[in-house]
């Protein structure tokens, strides 16, 4: 049995136990790979049909290299080369750069959107910083660009018209140190009204939400988020076990943007964690930075998330700043005392807090 402990500077878990031979899941283009890595080869497994690719990924002069190894078969495909590159970051999260060897035909494609990079003495490079702002690795849809800008009015306040309401799954993401899938899908009231209704009724988030009620009064609450285009609502799994609830909102129309210097495109959350056996500091270092992380990629214009917590939530705030998150000032809202705290996009991925800063030993996934 693994256990945890928290090393107080940082947001993480350090899992006391090791487990060889790792594994982890990769979805790029919603494809599913599993890796694995055993001495220096990485296999890469399609999960439908089973299908290997093998990679070698070793240090060499501190330089993390990753070469193609089926020197005698097909090129491989774009994805394949995603979920080794994911992988390789993964298994060696301190690295900031990883040199590249492969003979693949879609190279133009892969400089064009920034996955690699040529230096100026001709190698190919991936950097940690760019990779992990591609959407198309954790998302479930990503847009092919921006959605454009057009100004409108809501209650008096002018910001850009907002892209269409997501529907169903809209990020998922492999979490090496619990060994387990952590996804965001939007909430189904034909199947998520009961659950929401037990989880606003339970004490330890009731003391912060005051949202206590019946069915009746969370129906409406729900269909009232479902009617704001400035709010989205999000059930957070772990391998497919819903465990908490997200409101995720641009920062621009909401009642946060009197309170600081808004931009047109800041986001914001707030979050319930509902089942208390996945409550805790292990799971906090998944949810936490991946809530961050799928609001950078939803969209590349999204430079600030502010969150504003109650000023007593003194756990949520200190998780918080362990996060990244700069904790800037308290005031008051009509129904409470808040926390302002705001992540920068720069920071976030320029110091990779979508990891732990000692990372932990991963854990091993099976395909049966």
């Amino acid at each position: 049995m693994e256990r945890y402990r928290l090393n107080d500077q940082s947001c993480e878990p350090l899992i006391e136990q090791s487990v060889h031979p790792v594994s982890l899941l990769s979805c790029p283009d919603q494809m599913r790979y599993l890796v694995t890595y055993e001495g220096k080869t990485l296999n890469v497994q399609d999960w439908e049909s089973g299908k290997r690719t093998i990679w070698h990924l070793y240090q060499r002069s501190d330089q993390l290299k990753l070469e193609w190894g089926n020197t005698e078969s097909e090129q491989p495909k774009v994805t394949e080369l995603m979920a080794a590159v994911e992988a390789a970051f993964v298994y060696y999260p301190n690295q900031a750069k990883l040199y590249f060897s492969a003979p693949v035909r879609q190279f133009g494609e892969l400089f064009d959107s920034g996955v690699m990079v040529k230096t100026e003495d001709g190698r190919d490079v991936v950097y940690v910083e760019l990779f992990w702002q591609q959407a198309r690795v954790w998302l479930s849809s990503s847009r092919t660009q921006p959605y454009p800008i057009y100004p409108v009015f809501t209650h008096g306040r002018r910001h850009p018209l907002r892209p269409p309401k997501p529907v169903g799954t809209v990020y998922r993401r492999y979490i090496a140190w619990l060994g387990r899938t952590l996804s965001f899908r939007t909430v189904d009231l034909t199947t998520d009204l009961a659950r929401f209704n037990r989880w606003m009724n339970d004490p330890a988030v009731a003391e912060f939400w005051q949202e206590t009620g019946d069915l009746a009064k969370h129906r409406a609450y729900l269909e009232g988020i479902q009617n704001d285009p400035h709010v989205i609502s999000l059930i957070a799994c772990f391998d497919d076990e819903p465990f908490g609830y997200f409101e995720i909102y641009w920062a621009k129309e909401d009642r946060i943007a009197p309170y600081y210097d808004v931009d047109d495109f800041d986001r914001g959350w707030h979050v319930l964690i509902g089942e208390p056996h996945l409550r805790g500091k292990p799971f906090v270092t998944a949810w936490l930075p991946s809530i961050s992380h799928y609001l950078f990629l939803d969209d590349d214009r999204t430079q600030r998330i502010v969150i504003e917590p109650r000023a007593d939530n003194h756990k949520m705030i200190r998780n918080l700043a362990r996060c990244g998150y700069a904790l800037l000032k308290e005031f008051d809202f009509p129904h409470k005392r808040a926390m302002l705290g705001m992540l920068l996009r720069e920071r976030f991925f320029a110091e990779q807090l979508w990891v732990p800063r000692s990372t932990p030993p991963l854990h091993s996934v099976s395909l049966s």
